[in-house]
């Protein structure tokens, strides 16, 4: 197994597109910690983060040696008459100059932050639905594979909503092990089911116990993170062990992205939040080769 498939993701920084998330630290440092300890690639953060101009976006990333993925990418799709083309088709511009091939998609709901979402219908559903089919055939045409992020406080949250988009679309899923699981779903049952649908990977462990707090409105999402909902591979509650076997067995040959959501209040004194993504590197690293020499 080639285990030089694990990547980073700003936000294991706390760099995040919700606005008033908490303290940003410079790409700077983010990316320099992310070569320091090991990552091959990167996806390419919130707006802003980055240059925006294409060339200059890639030579930030060539002279921190790391690969540009792609990422993460919040649209509405459940508006009739909300066209996602026209932006998706810009930001593909950027895909072609950096050499990043995953578009991950999140039906995000039009409202800030991620803690409480509205209710969808028939119609919603229809447009979600068939704007994702139509994202996934643009970003074919360029070379690229789009994914749909099942994410907490998103139009597809839970495991009725992650079936919804199984039967109902040819897009591949991102399994972010944290966000289905917070939402309700298995990771590990869903890559047993639907190892076929999943063509994309964000790590993250998870506290169970919290995690139940939000599925119950005793925590906000955000409040949740705050508090430690995510820790390091291998100190949570995620069957990773599980899930890499599923894949394996499936043919995967995706990235694996640690993608530890973190809240910064003020810039940190020492390491910070690359404390707990080398711990994750070490232990997602030693899973893989594991997994590998036992095939």
């Amino acid at each position: 197994m080639n285990t030089d498939r694990i990547a980073g993701a700003p936000i294991s920084w706390g760099v995040c597109e919700v606005p008033g998330w908490g303290y940003q630290l410079p790409p700077a440092r983010v990316l320099a910690e992310m070569h320091d300890v090991g990552l091959a690639a990167t996806e390419l953060g919130p707006d802003g983060f980055l240059p925006a101009d294409a060339s200059a976006m890639a030579d930030v990333l060539a002279r921190h040696d790391l690969q540009a993925i792609g990422g993460f990418t919040p649209l509405l799709l459940h508006v009739p008459g909300q066209d996602p083309v026209p932006d998706v088709e810009k930001l593909l511009q950027t895909y072609a100059a950096t050499g990043s091939d995953v578009l991950v998609l999140s039906a995000v709901t039009g409202l800030d932050g991620y803690d409480v979402r509205p209710e969808l219908d028939p119609e919603g559903w229809r447009t979600l639905l068939g704007n994702l089919d139509r994202l996934d055939a643009l970003a074919a045409d360029h070379g690229v594979k789009a994914v749909l992020h099942p994410h907490v406080g998103t139009m597809v949250e839970n495991g009725t909503d992650v079936q919804r988009v199984l039967d109902g679309s040819s897009i591949a899923l991102c399994l972010d092990t944290g966000h289905l699981l917070i939402g309700g779903t298995d990771p590990a049952e869903l890559t047993r089911q639907a190892p076929h649908r999943i063509a994309h990977t964000h790590v993250k462990d998870v506290d169970l116990g919290l995690a139940r707090q939000v599925q119950s409105g005793r925590r906000t999402y955000t409040e949740a993170v705050r508090e430690g909902i995510y820790r390091p591979v291998g100190r949570g509650d995620v069957d990773f062990a599980a899930i890499v076997s599923h894949l394996r067995a499936d043919g995967y040959e995706g990235w694996y992205v640690l993608e530890q959501d973190t809240i910064l209040t003020e810039e940190p004194i020492g390491e910070g939040p690359l404390t707990d993504v080398r711990t994750s590197v070490t232990a997602l690293r030693a899973l893989l080769e594991s997994v590998s020499s036992n095939e």
